[in-house]
């Protein structure tokens, strides 16, 4: 059974957990840089990407994770977590950084503020339909040939990723974790 951590430093860990033991994963809270050590994949959940940055610098886990993933921990980033996994973000703060573990840039809020959120359905490859939550989403503006893509999304302005991997590095635009359907995160354990 694979173990998989959630970074619980901000966001949706709890229902991050659930999902990955409907998955089939052994959970371990990740809180410190040491928690990283025996982990087979790692999920940095949706919530504020500037907290969530902040947080790892303070809590000591942003260089070993930074280390980590270079070295190839397999990692799952939704919503902010896709943020913090970019390449680039466009409307950024000037102190804002990210791992830089999938070539995309991404838009913060790109599909709207909190009022804009919406649910829909999301047909993802290898699996078929999904329920999508976007909840101050990012939108993923510019996309590396080295990204593969899973699901795209059409909200009015042509398709754009929702769903995509670089080798060890999978980002999530919508909340997988906040639905009834575990099978998101299934395909990310299986991959493990």
């Amino acid at each position: 059974m694979p173990k998989v951590g959630v970074l619980a430093l901000q966001g949706d860990v709890r229902e991050h957990a659930t999902m990955l033991s409907q998955a089939g994963a052994e959970v371990s809270l990740v809180k410190r840089a040491e928690h990283l050590e025996d982990i087979d994949g790692l999920i940095i959940p949706g919530g504020e990407s500037t907290t969530i940055a902040y947080l790892l610098t303070t809590s000591g886990v942003r260089e070993a994770l930074d280390k980590k993933i270079k070295d190839g921990l397999n990692v799952l980033g939704t919503c902010a977590g896709l943020i913090m996994l970019s390449s680039g973000i466009e409307d950024g703060r000037s102190d804002q950084w990210s791992y830089n573990a999938i070539d995309v840039v991404v838009k913060r809020n790109g599909y709207g503020r909190q009022i804009a959120s919406f649910e829909t359905d999301i047909v993802v490859k290898g699996i078929g339909q999904v329920p999508g939550v976007f909840i101050r989403a990012p939108r993923v503006v510019s996309v590396g040939s080295d990204v593969e893509i899973l699901a795209t999304y059409d909200h009015g302005d042509g398709e754009h990723p929702v769903l995509m991997r670089q080798g060890h590095a999978w980002g999530c635009s919508f909340h997988p974790e906040l639905t009834n359907d575990s099978r998101v995160h299934e395909l990310f354990v299986k991959s493990l």
